[in-house]
């Protein structure tokens, strides 16, 4: 409004006249006229540049919202313990997290569920503002999108079967088969190591077909795992796994995925997840679903 105002083409005939009959009644004459028109000319022209800068800041600094006041979520909300459906309602770690991120900005929260392979370019087309997915950060993804600060520090685990004496380190899987989903962080790592890649998305299903002898072993987070053995602890009977080392691996982060033509979005959503981390909620809502705390990097 204000900068409307201030570029009103009235206000600047205004201005003009009033230099100019003020250098006609201090010299007079055409030169003077002329001259002080175009003083006031350059001079106006620098306000309206500075004005529209100013604007231009206060704009880029205002989270832009598919819908005004609510938080568009995308997610698949069938990848549990992340958002999966329990009783028909949508629940999960990145459920609460982002109902908690929204509460904190005072903003109402609606999902989208969506399929992986459309999910991250929903947000390039506007059908939400965020992914919360498990979503990695990646320089091919940085390239296109913006990213928070990490919500968790993935460590990555190979998991075979109990009885499994050929495979003892990560440095083992070369040449072997590795069940892991297409496009994923577990998948670039199998790959990094020499292994043959098995794609299956389903963690549960990748089990199977270790127990069924069709592959040797699976590449996942340690809280996919954890979460698994918390709901199936009979597991601990068939599989183990081994935690690969920093040194070998560095720990994926993972974080919220957004617009990169959305700075003010940005700066919300990393206000609201500090808040978070400081005041608990993360380390709770990871222990809640995962036993343990994977939000420390």
């Amino acid at each position: 409004m204000f900068c409307d105002e201030f570029l009103d083409q009235t206000w600047y005939y205004l201005y003009v006249r009033v230099v100019c009959k003020i250098g006609n009644a201090i010299i007079g004459g055409s030169i003077m006229h002329k001259w002080l028109k175009t003083i006031g000319i350059i001079t106006m022209g620098l306000a309206v540049a500075l004005v529209l800068t100013a604007c231009g800041k206060t704009s880029s600094n205002k989270a832009q919202l598919k819908t005004s006041g609510t938080l568009t979520v995308g997610l698949e909300g069938t990848f549990a313990p992340y958002s999966y459906r329990e009783n028909g309602k949508l629940t999960g770690f990145e459920v609460e997290l982002a109902r908690d991120i929204a509460k904190k900005e005072n903003l109402k929260v609606k999902f989208v569920p969506t399929k992986w392979d459309s999910l991250i370019a929903g947000v390039g087309d506007k059908k939400f503002d965020v992914v919360l997915n498990n979503v990695t950060v990646t320089k091919q993804r940085q390239k296109k999108y913006a990213f928070s600060t990490p919500y968790i520090y993935s460590r990555e685990v190979l998991v075979t079967k109990k009885d499994n004496t050929s495979i003892k380190s990560i440095d083992d899987i070369k040449g072997k088969k590795i069940a892991v989903g297409t496009g994923t962080n577990n998948e670039t790592v199998a790959e990094k190591f020499g292994a043959k890649i098995v794609p299956n998305s389903e963690f549960s299903s990748t089990l199977s077909l270790i127990k069924q002898g069709r592959v040797e072993g699976t590449l996942n987070s340690r809280e996919a795992y954890l979460a698994y053995l918390k709901d199936n602890p009979s597991a601990k009977n068939d599989f183990k796994y081994t935690l690969v080392p920093d040194s070998k691996v560095e720990p994926a982060k993972v974080a919220v995925l957004m617009a990169k033509d959305n700075p003010g979005l940005k700066k919300k959503i990393n206000k609201a997840l500090k808040e978070l981390r400081d005041d608990g909620t993360l380390k709770k809502l990871s222990e809640k679903y995962f036993t343990d705390d994977i939000t420390q990097k």
